[in-house]
């Protein structure tokens, strides 16, 4: 890999990994499809999409940092004197129980989904299925009531349920399958939970930090064996993905207080449908 194609994909995961059409999807298309011979193993490609997983993780944890500390000085509080009063540790144990299912389900399939990465045919195919749920979230979503004004984080431990969390969870699931985002399933969940857009994203971006941490945790001991080239690889796409979340938590934070999944669907379609032309040429 050189490091042109290290900072291509590196802002390629940044945006995607963030915005609801699969960045694993677009990794896996986009070197076939450019024609890009990469000499690298699934697993090796993995750890380094992971690397990148990282960097985007790290800006979310910058941009969020004051809400972190909120929630989990609440779940403190929780433990020692559980009270339903509390909206930062209801907010903590909602964050909870929508990163169980799937780092429950991810321990136990992460081997067979990965044999996933290697056909980009199938991933083109998964695309093209991500765009039909985030088209069916928008059309089957509970309308909810947003108070602009208020704290987004205490309008969704009010208005998100137990249940409703447990849902968004499970639909979280879905993204460790290639082509299907988790962003894009964690809105739709959280809108077919009765969340507005922005408070669905909201809730998609403080669940996306435990489930990328607990990647990192499992896949960097393999990044730091290797090699050299690998890790500078890896470092030059980690700088390019943090730039590129950046900008994305920006641009998807004024798009969702207005606007719908709409327009991500029917790309995430398009691209699937002109990948699978593009490989079958």
């Amino acid at each position: 890999m050189s490091w042109l194609q290290a900072v291509v994909l590196g802002l390629l995961q940044g945006v995607t990994e963030l915005f609801p059409i699969s960045s694993l999807g677009h990794s896996v298309l986009l070197p076939p499809i450019l024609g890009w011979h990469l000499a690298l193993d699934p697993n090796a490609f993995l750890t380094f999409l992971v690397a990148t997983h990282v960097a985007t993780a790290l800006v979310l944890v910058a941009i969020y940092a004051s809400d972190w500390a909120r929630i989990l000085r609440g779940l403190a509080r929780s433990v020692r004197r559980p009270t339903a009063a509390d909206p930062d540790a209801r907010l903590g144990w909602l964050l909870i129980l929508g990163t169980v299912p799937a780092g429950l389900v991810g321990l136990g399939l992460e081997r067979p989904l990965r044999q996933l990465f290697v056909s980009p045919r199938v991933v083109a195919g998964v695309l093209i299925l991500n765009g039909v749920l985030l088209w069916c979230a928008e059309r089957l979503r509970r309308h909810a009531a947003t108070d602009a004004s208020g704290d987004p984080d205490r309008r969704i431990a009010a208005s998100l349920t137990p249940r409703g969390a447990g849902s968004v969870g499970l639909l979280q699931i879905l993204a460790l399958v290639p082509g299907f985002s988790r962003t894009g399933a964690t809105i739709a969940g959280g809108l077919l939970a009765g969340l507005a857009h922005e408070d669905a994203l909201r809730f998609s971006f403080l669940l996306a930090t435990p489930i990328i941490g607990a990647a990192a945790v499992l896949k960097l001991p393999h990044l730091l064996h290797a090699g050299s080239g690998m890790l500078a690889a890896a470092a030059a796409g980690g700088v390019a993905a943090a730039v590129a979340a950046y900008l994305s938590v920006r641009f998807l934070t004024r798009h969702f207080r207005t606007k719908t999944l709409v327009p991500f669907a029917i790309y995430c379609v398009v691209v699937g449908v002109l990948a699978l032309v593009r490989l079958d040429a």
